[in-house]
This record gives structure tokens, sequence and C-alpha cells, in this order.
């Protein structure tokens, strides 16, 4: 057990009957924040940004018109109102499954 647990225990073992409602609820409060900090994203992740069409079509070697009329092709495209965005790992995760498949297509020499 934790050190830091132990000071814990050893009031739990020494309270009296009167005070263990108020121990219990402080543990609570800490497995209820323990049990948080597990539920919430990692902070080592990285984000996902939302790419325009330029910057979109330059990475998939595309022409933006080309983007415009196969948006549906793509489902990391999102429309915003009149603006279409891609997710930049949306793009990411697709490109690396093409790049998987063309290269699983290649003969083997």
């Amino acid at each position: 057990m934790r050190s830091e647990l132990q000071s814990a225990l050893h009031v739990a073992e020494t309270s009296s009957p009167e005070e263990i409602p108020a121990l219990l609820g402080e543990l609570e409060q800490i497995r209820v924040t323990a049990l948080a900090r597990l539920a919430s994203p990692a902070a080592a992740c990285p984000s996902d940004e939302l790419l325009d069409v330029g910057a979109t079509a330059k990475r998939l070697g595309v022409s933006r018109d080309y983007l415009y009329r196969h948006q549906r092709k793509f489902p990391f495209a999102r429309r915003i109102g009149r603006k279409l965005l891609f997710s930049s790992s949306g793009l990411d995760k697709f490109l690396a499954r093409k790049w998987d498949q063309e290269w699983q297509e290649q003969p083997q020499t």
C-alpha cells in the first residue's frame, strides 16, 4: 500500500464510530477524483485540428474542386455552415490506410 494511504488506514482503524461517516465522505471524494482523472482524455493525445480545403487538397495531392465534388467519400469531412473542413487526425488515418493498401497490392519480387 502506498505510504500516503497508510495514514488514512490508521485513521480508519482508530476512529470512533461517530467519525467514520466523515472519513468515508473524504475517501469518497478521493475516489471520485481519481475516477474522473481516468475518464478524462489523456493530455498527451494530440488535439485534432480542422483543415480547410486548400490544406487538405495539398496533403492529398488533389485539386480543391475534387474535394468539393467528392466530399461525401471522406468520412472525416465536415460542413460548418458553408465552410468545408477536414479532420487532421481523420486525414492522417485515411492516408495511412491508403498507403498500407497500396503497399500490400504491389507484386512481391
